[in-house]
């Protein structure tokens, strides 16, 4: 056929010139073609927000300080997702080589993501502080690299889009949008109620990754297959292989690798390892002399060689009264339970405890029922399975004489709420008449600021108080390790314990003599201990509350 050169006749507009190629020579007809495209968008989009779920989720576990970790890692993916947009215009002119050889690498590097961290947490001992470590530089690289890539994808995908069938740019955006956000929501719902539940973090990560790889090579090698070279569709399937190989192999170690990882962590000593709705439980040592060790969430919470320093300074100074009905929020290890019991006039014990498997492993351990003196064996001692602010909600008014509060360290997220002005007023309206309530705070040393938020939260809900800070027996012996429990939030040179104890009145200074048998921790040990945190206070610190929580950073 011989194409005409004349000129336009008067009057009509000459048609745009054509950019970039023709339509793609498919296998299917067009309307197959755009429904396969859209399709991989829909499984990409899918896999790219599991990846961000999973990098937010483990670093969360790792370092604590949910807030931070979810900001880092969306902050820096979003911002690379722009920077890969624009790169990616470079590969327009081969869309569909380039999405392939993007995939196969988002594929390998987000399915992976998960195993690499936590390597370099569990081998390196690096546990986030001040992000200095190995373990924060990896998530930065990771989330910029993951960014990178997804970002990539969209300006690819219109193209491929485009090549099935030219459409007006503003319908084209629609589709690829749409299809991708359906996708995002689908990613987003799987990973916490599907993916974490039955296979767990790194496995879900493995097989995200194998979809990714699948989803992305069957879309270039079979519907656009046309479109690339011969040696391109070689390159491709070398490359897929491999990343299914890698993500396979990966996946058939990955229970040797946790377990070895576990082993760096923790030591050789593990014996129990459970993963409860609420958080990752490890149980170490406890036999044949060996010190016991509880971890939450990879955070040395129980030590067998200091605990009882801990809980008794949290419990006796509270018990300085009248002490017939008690409430323990937290505390499902019962060791708190067990300094309670040793009180002579102890009538009821309620324990408001959220991970009932914890629970059930303080009663059935044979080394931490013994170290808790089998508390939950005490017929006067009842659990509730219940957040502690949810719980005091509904609470009976003035149904306690004391209340104690054994609650994880102030900076984790989770717990934000359980140091808050609000929560604080409803334990206020729990206590009887004359009722003392004891709050573990945190580090003094390491953490003032926090330590004396707490106090000033705490008399913010209209109670008077009198802080204290407790050193571990460890640090008294010169040795610089965690003490009975990790209350740096994951540090492992917490080298004290705060504490704050309030009621309606000033607290009568003293532990009693209502001990069934010997304590360590007596009122010339407390009183000192109170002068030692007076040494430290901050005065004019506002305030924590549930929409202005004070205790990050």
């Amino acid at each position: 056929m011989i194409e005409s050169h004349a000129p336009a006749p008067p009057g009509t507009v000459p048609p745009p010139p054509r950019t970039g190629p023709g339509p793609a020579r498919l296998p299917v007809r067009p309307a197959t073609g755009r429904f396969l495209v859209l399709t991989g968008v829909f499984v990409c989009a899918a896999c790219g927000l599991v990846y961000e779920l999973e990098l937010v989720a483990l670093a969360s576990y790792l370092m604590g300080d949910s807030v931070t970790q979810a900001s880092v890692v969306l902050s820096v993916m979003v911002f690379a997702m722009g920077i890969g947009s624009l790169l990616a215009k470079r590969l327009r002119c081969r869309a569909a080589a380039g999405f392939g050889a993007v995939e196969a690498l988002l594929a390998l590097v987000g399915g992976c993501s998960a195993m690499a961290l936590y390597a370099v947490f569990a081998w390196t001992g690096d546990w986030g502080g001040a992000w200095a470590g190995g373990s924060s530089h990896l998530l930065v690289a990771f989330s910029l690299a993951i960014g990178l890539l997804i970002g990539a994808e969209v300006p690819l995908l219109m193209e491929l889009i485009q090549r099935v069938r030219r459409q007006d740019a503003g319908g084209a955006v629609a589709d690829l949008f749409a299809a991708d956000y359906v996708g995002a929501l689908a990613g987003g719902l799987a990973f916490p109620f599907l993916l974490l539940p039955l296979l767990g973090q790194l496995s879900a990560t493995l097989i995200t990754g194998t979809v990714n790889a699948l989803a992305g090579g069957a879309l270039v090698l079979g519907v656009f297959r046309h479109d690339l070279t011969r040696r391109d569709r070689r390159l491709l399937v070398a490359a897929n292989l491999l990343v299914l190989a890698l993500l396979a192999a990966a996946a058939v170690l990955v229970d040797d690798f946790e377990r070895s990882a576990r082993h760096a962590m923790y030591g050789r000593d593990v014996r129990v390892v459970l993963h409860t709705e609420v958080q990752d439980v490890v149980l170490t040592g406890g036999t044949d002399g060996r010190r016991l060790g509880l971890y939450l969430d990879g955070r040395l919470r129980v030590s067998g060689s200091d605990e009882g320093r801990y809980h008794e300074a949290l419990v006796h100074p509270a018990m300085n009264g009248s002490r017939a009905r008690v409430l323990v929020l937290g505390g499902g290890d019962g060791l708190a339970v067990r300094e309670v019991l040793r009180h002579r006039g102890v009538r009821h014990v309620d324990v408001v405890e959220p991970d009932s498997q914890l629970v059930r492993l303080a009663r059935t351990d044979p080394a931490l029922s013994a170290l808790n003196g089998h508390a939950y064996r005490d017929p006067r001692v009842r659990v509730v399975a219940a957040d502690a602010f949810g719980w005091l909600r509904r609470a009976p008014l003035h149904a306690y004489d004391v209340v104690v509060c054994d609650l994880p360290d102030p900076r984790e997220t989770s717990s934000t709420k359980l140091y808050s002005q609000e929560f604080y007023g409803l334990a206020r309206e729990v206590l009887a008449g004359g009722g003392r309530l004891a709050v573990h705070a945190g580090p003094v040393a390491a953490r003032p600021r926090a330590f004396w938020t707490v106090d000033a939260t705490v008399r913010a809900a209209g109670l008077r108080t009198v802080p204290y800070v407790v050193g571990s027996r460890d640090v008294a012996r010169g040795r610089d390790t965690v003490g009975g429990r990790d209350t740096a939030g994951g540090s492992r040179g917490a080298h004290d314990w705060g504490y704050v104890l309030a009621s309606r009145a000033r607290p009568r200074l003293g532990t009693g003599p209502y001990l069934r048998t010997g304590a360590h921790f007596g009122t010339g040990a407390l009183r000192a201990c109170v002068r030692a945190a007076e040494r430290t206070r901050l005065e004019g610190l506002p305030p924590s509350t549930l929409v202005h929580p004070r205790y990050a950073g």
